[in-house]
This record gives structure tokens, C-alpha cells and sequence, in this order.
């Protein structure tokens, strides 16, 4: 696609501030959930610091050529449970997280090292374009119900639904209007456009149901404001610093045990491998998109040794293992923003906003139905990325028809398997059921550029000459 900003461009100090805020929107309500799913006291604002930080990271290990922000790994999310579950002390638990994030970060430093040895050729053969296309786009598609369901949710119980959609569908709408009409400026920063005009309209409905007693119409929640200033007016309530992990760890160095790291291990380690097969279909959508290989350049060892690096350094402060984020991928699809000097100024953003509480306060009261709105676009982008990469693939082949309809089927019916405290995800069961299809498959009779008529055509013709 024609970018606006390449990967080495550096737009204006006054736009690079916006699209950086832009940035955070799109990767920030997600990273901050995850603590909040995990809970045992962890903070969504050190999470934020963690992932601004592992960004850092992989940007220096990927030597400024993969615009791509770190954000809060899903995936980890059993591993994390299991964290806290073994820990003989909430202590140990914070100590397990890092633990984990090491053990996690350990397996890509050997991946790294065999792909610096073996190259990247085999990863190519084994997963082709008719594998990795329609696996990003699954990654897109399973996101579709969090979209959907954060859509039709008032941040407020007594909240109507309607209400919801309606401030829900403002954000997309505005930032479809925005992408496609409005002036090079605005059609850089949609997002931005979007999340305000939908805020507004929460706020309209607020303030009318608020006036005419009418509940149902107040769906969006200033609770996080007034917790500010619960006690008062403090310090606090302007400036606080997060409640990094690592802080609450070094009070449980004495209880560890061997027992508890090997539980870490095993709740850890398997996962670290499906989120390898994550990091590849995002590493294949993001090179597709900027028009560059960045398994060739930086190379694959590169983004590896960033991705676990970023990941451990991010769980030392936010207790969350990070990862290449969908959300961020598709912001630079939709805006053409490449510049990595954007995700840099994200991530410095996302640390300096973690200490300011006014601001955090401002993100966590955006109206999930707002968020809602706003991901109907990023995953759609994300799944139609994907479909884009097999548009020159021969589907009237049964070899590429099999392997994609075999992806596709599996990931949208969310085939996914456990064992104990592992699950391989939908997104990595449907591209190891590809990765299996396409082997068995790969033996043909006939050359790479056949359709399934032209074999037919074939055939017919040999058999009317014997």
C-alpha cells in the first residue's frame, strides 16, 4: 500500500505528538484489561510503563525498522493464573510473573539462535502465503466478538443497550467518514476523531438522562475521576507513581521454592512457543503492509530477541508479558503511518502517562461501547490484511483450497485445545492444522502454476489420446 510516512520518516514534532497519542489509544485498552483480568492487585498503569518500555526494547533490537508497538499478551493469561495459584505468597506471585516472563523470553533467545543458524528459508516453505494469509486473518476474525460485544455494553448497569450502539456506531462511522474524506491531516489520526466524537455523544446522553432522571440513557461511567479525589486533593490525585511488579517481587525472593519455578516453567514455556507462531503471522501482515520482508531485514532472530527481551523487561515493571499487537498493525494499514519515530514516541508516551493519574482516569472512562466502535475497524483491517495476501493464490487448486478452508474453519470456530494450565489457542490450532495440511499436501503431481482446470484439462487430454 502507498504510505503516507515511511519506516525512517519522522513527521513534525506536533504531528508526531498526535499520531504517538493515536497510537496509545488503539493499543491501550487492551493492555490495560489484561492485569485487570489477572487482578491480585496488579496495576493496569505499570502495565502501561511495562509495555512502553518493551516497545523500547524491540525497537532497538530491530534496529528502528518494524513499526510495531508492544502491548499486554492474552496468550499468558493461564500462564499468569497459574502464577499466582502455585505462589505460596501474593509476593511469590508478583516474583512468578517475571520468572515466567524469562522462561518465556528464553525460548525466543533459542528460536532467535537456531533462525540465525538456519536462516529463514524454511519458515517460508513451511509457512507460505497460503498459510499465513488466512491465519491473519483469523487473528482479525476472533477478535470480532470482544468488538461486537464491547459495542452493545453501557459502561453503567442501569446503561440501555441502544444508547450504546448508537455512541458506538458515531466512533465508527465518524472514523470512516474521517479516513475517507477528510483532508491528509485528519486522515492520519481517524482514531482520534473517532474516540472524541463518540465520548461527546456518551457525554450528551449522560447529561440529558442526568437532568430528565433517566438512567438508561447514562452509559458511560466517570467513577475513575472521582476516585481522584476520594480523599481529597493530593498529589495523588495529579502524579502517582505505578505499582510496578518488580517492587512487590523482592519481597518474595525467601519463599521461592524448586517446586514453584518448575510449575512456572511448564505454565510458561509451551505457551511461549504459540505465541512464536503469533509473532510470525504479525511479523508476515506488518511486512505486507509496509512493503518490506522484516524476516529478511532486520531478520527474524532480531524481532525474536526484541519480542522475548521487550516481553521480560515489560513483566519486570507491569507483571504482563508483551507482545506485536494487532491493534498497532492495523493503525498503520488504515492511517499508511509507518514511522517507527511514532511508535517510539508511543511508547515514551505510555511511561510518561502511567505517572500522570488525570490521564489514566481519562482512558479507563472511555465507554467500552466507544472502544467497540473503534475495534470494528482495527480487526477488521487485521482480517482483511490477511485475505489480501492470498488474493493471487490459486484457489481453484484443491491443495490452496483445502489449507485455507481448513484455517479459516477451525480459527472462526474457535478450535482450541488444553492441557492443564496451557491452551493452544484458536489462532495457533488453526495455523498448525494449516502447517499439517499444506505438508501432506505438498507432494504433487503437477507443476506449482496448474489450476485445478488446467489438471483437469490435462487429464481429459491423456486420457482421449490413450
Amino acid at each position: 500500500m502507498k504510505l503516507v510516512y515511511g519506516i525512517h520518516d519522522k513527521p513534525k514534532f506536533g504531528q508526531l505528538i498526535v499520531l504517538a497519542v493515536q497510537q496509545l489509544l488503539a493499543i491501550m485498552a487492551a493492555t490495560l484489561v489484561v492485569p485487570v483480568i489477572v487482578g491480585n492487585g496488579m496495576s493496569p498503569a505499570a502495565a502501561l510503563f511495562g509495555a512502553g518500555v518493551g516497545t523500547l526494547v524491540y525497537v532497538l533490537f530491530t534496529k528502528k525498522s518494524s513499526p510495531v508497538f508492544l502491548g499486554s499478551s492474552f496468550a499468558f493469561l493461564g500462564s499468569m493464573a497459574a502464577a499466582f495459584a502455585g505462589a505460596v505468597s501474593i509476593q511469590v506471585g508478583y516474583l512468578g510473573l517475571i520468572l515466567g516472563a524469562a522462561f518465556a523470553g528464553l525460548v525466543y533467545v533459542v528460536i532467535a539462535i537456531v533462525v540465525k543458524v538456519a536462516g529463514v528459508k524454511w519458515i517460508n516453505s513451511l509457512m507460505p502465503a497460503v498459510v499465513i494469509g488466512p491465519t491473519v486473518a483469523i487473528i482479525g476474525l476472533s477478535l470480532a466478538g470482544n468488538a461486537i460485544g464491547d459495542l452493545t455494553t453501557s459502561s453503567l448497569e442501569a446503561g440501555s443497550m441502544y444508547v450504546a450502539v448508537i455512541c458506538g456506531l458515531v466512533t465508527l462511522f465518524t472514523t470512516i467518514i474521517v479516513t475517507s474524506y477528510g483532508n491528509k491531516t485528519l486522515k492520519l489520526i481517524p482514531y482520534i476523531i473517532g474516540i472524541i466524537a463518540g465520548y461527546i455523544t456518551a457525554s450528551v446522553f449522560y447529561v440529558i438522562g442526568a437532568v430528565a432522571n433517566l438512567p438508561a440513557l447514562q452509559i458511560i461511567d466517570y467513577s475513575p475521576f472521582t476516585a481522584l479525589f476520594a480523599d481529597g486533593v493530593q498529589l495523588s490525585s495529579f502524579v502517582a507513581y505505578p505499582d510496578f511488579t518488580f517492587m512487590t517481587a523482592l519481597k518474595g525472593t525467601g519463599e521461592l521454592t524448586g517446586g514453584y519455578i518448575g510449575t512456572i516453567a511448564v505454565a510458561y514455556v509451551p505457551v511461549a512457543f504459540v505465541v512464536f507462531a503469533e509473532h510470525i503471522a504479525d511479523h508476515k501482515n506488518i511486512s505486507s503492509i509496509i512493503g518490506k520482508d522484516l524476516l529478511e531485514d532486520p531478520g527474524l532472530s532480531r524481532t525474536l530477541l526484541g519480542d522475548g527481551v521487550g516481553s521480560l523487561v515489560g513483566a519486570f515493571f507491569g507483571g504482563c508479558p508483551n507482545t506485536t499487537y494487532g491493534e498497532s498493525i492495523a493503525c498503520v494499514a488504515v492511517t499508511g503511518n509507518a514511522s517507527v519515530a511514532t511508535i517510539v514516541a508511543a511508547a515514551i508516551g505510555a511511561m510518561i502517562i502511567s505517572f500522570i493519574s488525570p490521564f489514566v482516569a481519562l482512558v479507563n472512562s472511555i465507554p467500552s461501547c466507544v472502544m467497540g466502535g473503534m475495534c470494528m475497524t482495527l480487526y477488521g483491517f487485521i482480517a482483511v490484511s490477511g485475505l489480501r495476501m492470498i488474493k493471487h493464490i490459486d484457489l481453484d487448486r484443491s491443495r490452496n483450497l483445502f489449507v485455507v478452508s481448513v484455517i479459516l474453519i477451525s480459527g472462526i470456530g474457535g478450535f482450541s485445545i488444553s492441557f492443564g494450565q496451557v491452551t493452544i489457542t484458536e489462532i495457533a490450532c488453526a495455523l498448525i492444522l494449516g502447517i499439517i495440511t499444506n505438508l501432506i499436501l505438498s507432494k504433487k503431481t503437477y507443476p506449482e502454476n496448474y489450476s485445478a482446470r488446467e489438471k483437469y484439462t490435462a487429464e481429459a487430454e491423456k486420457s482421449e489420446s490413450e
